[in-house]
């Protein structure tokens, strides 16, 4: 069995837990991976099927708590992980020891991006929004489904992104943001740019893309065994990702 994500509306970490959990049409099957990473105070999350232009999708959503002060100075804290610190949250997590190394390899790309990117060494790279428990929730997730699914290969279409800028934390950003620009540069990910306003692929998902990325062209004829959809949340025409099994 192969996989084949199809990423005409982009991609991003969320995006592409629900479309393997579509895949897989199993809720539970992330239950003990994620409860195993002794962060039951930091989030919770829901898995949901929600229509999108009348096809159903699954939507994989991380719930940050409110916080009291407390809670909000110990959440500022993690906010700030660092790559070995997110690194042993993952060694600890009960999964398998290739989902372990996926979820590794995916933080690790983005840390290379971020470091290139605000010129910092790795190890002073703290991971703000993309280090924050929905990050590590997302990769995690993805690692465990994908490991559970084992393909022989992985292919992807061309990678589409928006222009226009977006907000962040750091200000306003051009998109595509600039991590996204290091990654698809450094793994020569092709993508193409459309008229959509905002941001369609995030570091996240590009990071997903380069751990897997062989730059394999899909075979001319495929045998479509199964498709899962995941529902992404930017108010675009068509928000899904959509990842077939072939052969």
């Amino acid at each position: 069995m192969n996989l084949y994500f199809e990423c005409n509306s982009g991609i991003s970490g969320d995006m592409s837990v629900g479309a393997l959990l579509d895949l897989i049409d199993n809720e539970n099957i992330l239950d003990n991976a994620l409860s195993s990473m002794k962060l039951d105070n930091e989030f919770q999350y829901k898995i949901t099927k929600k229509m999108v232009n009348a096809i159903s999708t699954t939507d994989f959503d991380v719930i940050l708590p409110l916080h009291t002060h407390h809670e909000h100075n110990h959440k500022h804290h993690h906010e700030h992980r660092n790559l070995d610190d997110v690194n042993k949250i993952i060694d600890k997590a009960n999964i398998n020891q290739n989902a372990k190394n996926l979820a590794k390899k995916i933080f690790k790309i983005v840390a290379e991006a971020e470091s290139k990117v605000h010129n910092k060494d790795l190890s002073e790279v703290h991971f703000h929004e993309v280090g924050a428990i929905d990050s590590i929730v997302d990769i995690v997730s993805f690692a465990v489904l994908y490991d559970y699914l084992n393909p022989n290969k992985t292919y992807f279409s061309t990678l589409t992104e928006g222009q226009g800028t977006i907000t962040c934390q750091h200000g306003a950003l051009s998109v595509p943001v600039p991590a996204v620009c290091e990654i698809v540069s450094k793994y020569k990910i092709p993508i193409k740019i459309t008229n959509n306003e905002g941001e369609m692929i995030t570091p996240t998902g590009a990071a997903i893309v380069a751990a897997l990325y062989t730059g394999e062209q899909l075979p001319a004829k495929i045998i479509i065994e199964k498709v899962g959809y995941g529902r992404g949340k930017r108010p675009y025409k068509n928000p899904i990702l959509r990842v077939m099994e072939i052969n």
